[in-house]
């Protein structure tokens, strides 16, 4: 067990060691328990306008029970990210938003303020207000692998593995679960959101705190330990690292914003330019464009790093390749890396000077002081299976 947000969390449990936790949930399923994380709810007619403020999502174009990646952006104007959040719309001018762990503190101070802030300016124009509201539901696990869909659906009433397949990866419902074989017993409403943070198909279900419990126990029970089992952090991390995705904390953090960590997908070609709303659209649109092309660009971009030799850890420097009579040049640094289950290779992501990000692109990484060789590679490293329809 170790601190993690706030809480004491496994790394690993007893049946699986990392290495075999990750290769089991990329064959199979595994559930983890991700109830640290941070559920909201912001509700009110002015709720899309809210998150349209503090975030570059065109949220308001998000239609019932679809969501989007986005992150929170500091109020300064220069784009930094405050968190990365998940934004669900869910129907009634409601928006269902999870956020980091780690965050906790900050996030509830930020929310507050700009929740506080935006209806002063509504009341002061006659505008729409928006309320912060408890969600409900404080269970939240993760069914993550190639058998989820069957076991979910072994367990949902009154709902199979055909109404599964209309759910898409970016896509929820609510559902109920059955709480135990042989019996009556359903659970109340669960928020089940197609997706998670592994590569895999996979579910993230919010579930009543009192109910945790139960509907995990259920989830077990319906695939028994041949098909799925707990997973702790190490695995998650892992996992997470060879889909590409970032740990806010190490790969985002406030002195970034989301040109820099790669994540210009998540803003819509609607909200690209200076005058869109949001915190930092002004620095953030420009950035968007090439210096070639009359923007600003970025100095410096999130690349993945494939790596020989030792693993590269966090803050491991990135640097130019030695060369007869050149002094190596700084480049950037690692801020996440691991081996590999899935590759049999070290992986890395970090940031690196614009020009040198692209694909296969040679560096040196200094691992304990010992430059060994690596090769900027695309992400994710292992390609993901989310759920998108019958092909």
């Amino acid at each position: 067990m170790v601190p993690f947000g706030g809480f004491e969390m496994p790394v690993q449990y007893a049946s699986l060691g990392v290495s075999q936790s990750h290769l089991f949930t990329r064959s199979r399923a595994s559930l983890f328990d991700v109830s640290h994380m941070v559920q909201r709810a912001f509700s009110g007619p002015g709720a899309a306008g809210f998150l349209e403020r503090v975030t570059p999502s065109s949220v308001s174009g998000l239609a019932d029970h679809r969501s989007t990646l986005s992150c929170l952006l500091k109020e300064d104007g220069t784009g930094g990210i405050v968190d990365d959040c998940i934004v669900t719309r869910l129907p009634g001018d409601r928006f269902y938003v999870v956020t980091n762990a780690a965050c906790r503190e900050k996030d509830d101070a930020y929310l507050a303020r700009e929740v506080s802030r935006w209806n002063r300016e509504m009341a002061a124009t006659g505008g729409l207000e928006v309320k912060e509201e408890r969600w409900g539901m404080e269970g939240l696990v993760a069914l993550q692998g190639p058998e989820a869909a069957g076991l979910l659906a072994a367990v949902l009433d009154g709902q199979g593995s055909e109404d599964l397949k209309k759910v898409l990866f970016g896509q929820s419902f609510f559902g109920k679960v059955k709480l135990s074989r042989g019996s009556n017993k359903v659970s109340s409403p669960v928020l089940i959101s197609r997706g998670g943070y592994t590569g895999e198909d996979g579910f993230e279900i919010s579930i009543a705190a009192d109910e945790a419990i139960a509907v995990t126990e259920a989830l077990l029970e319906a695939g028994g330990p041949e098909k799925v089992q707990f997973a702790g952090l190490g695995a998650r991390d892992s996992l997470r690292l060879e889909a590409g995705m970032c740990l806010y904390g190490h790969d985002l953090d406030e002195s970034t914003t989301p040109v820099e960590a790669g994540l210009s997908w998540i803003i819509p070609k609607e909200r690209r330019t200076a005058d869109a709303g949001y915190y930092g659209a002004e620095v953030i649109s420009r950035q968007l464009v090439a210096k070639s092309k009359g923007g600003s660009g970025v100095d410096r971009r999130r690349v993945g790093l494939v790596v020989q030799g030792a693993p590269a850890r966090e803050g491991a420097e990135i640097v130019s390749r030695a060369e007869e009579g050149k002094e190596p040049v700084k480049l950037g640094a690692v801020t996440s890396g691991c081996p590999s289950p899935s590759l049999g290779k070290n992986i890395a992501m970090g940031y690196i000077k614009d020009g040198f990000h692209k694909a296969g692109t040679e560096v040196d990484v200094l691992v304990r002081g010992r430059p060994r060789k690596a090769v900027v590679t695309k992400m994710p490293f292992v390609p993901t299976k989310y759920w998108k329809g019958d092909a």
